[in-house]
């Protein structure tokens, strides 16, 4: 269905990124890859992509917090891939603490990663795609966009603000061809959650699958985890020409947590 796209999806070496990444290149998407990692396992991951789906895939560890690298990341993608038709703004980092005790240069990296760094992406992808008439731009949100929980609050703070940014994007470009939408996932089964769950176990004296069940049984009503293949099965949707009307919305993908 993307058969000569091309897609840049940022912090797609591991998780969710790399979940999405995969499902764009499936259906035919040549691919950038952007994140941190180790080289060797990097390129590993790059390769393999390309020879299973038979598309073009790149690598660009550009820093998100950079504008000028980010400047830099575009013009790559454009040059090497022969354009940027689909952004997928998804890199993301965390930090826990109450608001009286929360690092002041944390809130700055948080928000500069996730808020500003995805303002830069648009900014310079956004001008490609209207010159084609045809785009999709997807921010990877959160629950957290769209409701709080507590110690958290600049990554709540970051992804509210990718709402915001969103819908101007939608509304700014709603004539154009181009379509900007949020996915708002809940508790989302990656490696790193997994290792969260096995020290919550550690520290509860409880079995991995009660931990899970424990962790989300506080949030997330089907008692299930979300995987990274049904967001990037989601992500290849509003990529579709079905989708062409969906623009400036968070979609939720949440197992009924933002139905409480």
């Amino acid at each position: 269905m993307l058969k000569g796209k091309t897609a840049l999806v940022t912090g797609s070496t591991t998780g969710i990124g790399l979940g999405i990444a995969r499902a764009l290149a499936g259906e035919g998407c040549n691919i950038m890859l952007n994140g941190f990692g180790d080289k060797t396992a990097i390129e590993e991951i790059r390769a393999g992509l390309a020879k299973k789906a038979g598309v073009e895939v790149g690598y660009n560890g550009a820093d998100l917090s950079d504008a000028d690298q980010i400047s830099s990341l575009i013009h790559d993608t454009v040059s090497s891939l022969g354009g940027i038709d689909i952004l997928v703004n998804n890199a993301g980092i965390q930090h826990t603490a109450p608001v009286t005790e929360f690092p002041a240069d944390i809130w700055d990296k948080i928000i500069a990663i996730m808020l500003t760094g995805a303002f830069h992406t648009i900014q310079n992808a956004l001008p490609h795609m209207l010159e084609k008439s045809w785009g999709r731009i997807i921010n990877t949100s959160s629950v957290h966009g769209l409701v709080a929980s507590i110690n958290k609050a600049a990554y709540v703070s970051a992804k509210h603000g990718i709402m915001g940014l969103t819908k101007v994007v939608a509304l700014e470009t709603a004539q154009s061809g181009v379509t900007c939408n949020a996915i708002n996932p809940g508790f989302v089964h990656t490696d790193l959650v997994q290792a969260q769950i096995e020290d919550r176990a550690t520290a509860i004296g409880k079995s991995p699958t009660k931990a899970a069940h424990d962790l989300l049984s506080k949030k997330q009503p089907s008692l299930d985890f979300v995987t990274v293949e049904q967001i990037g099965a989601l992500c290849v949707f509003l990529c579709s020409d079905a989708a062409a009307q969906i623009t400036g919305i968070p979609v939720p993908i949440d197992g009924g947590w933002t139905a409480q």
